[in-house]
């Protein structure tokens, strides 16, 4: 599932980011894939992602 459209970055390569870099932020998992956030609307997503708590990731799929 795409975490960040702006960047294209998957919940997949969310989280192999985050291991890789030992981080468990968005600005380091941005830095680790070698981007930034854009718009910024992935960012409650991915620490979402982050912190394990995959409910609240899909709750944000229907969201516009």
């Amino acid at each position: 599932m795409y975490i960040c459209l702006c960047n294209a970055l998957t919940d997949r390569q969310v989280k192999q980011a985050a291991v890789t870099a030992g981080t468990t932020n968005p600005s380091g998992v941005y830095a680790a894939c070698g981007c930034r956030a854009q718009c910024g609307q992935c960012v409650r997503a991915m620490v979402a992602l982050l912190r394990g708590e995959d409910g609240a990731v899909a709750d944000l799929q229907g969201a516009d």
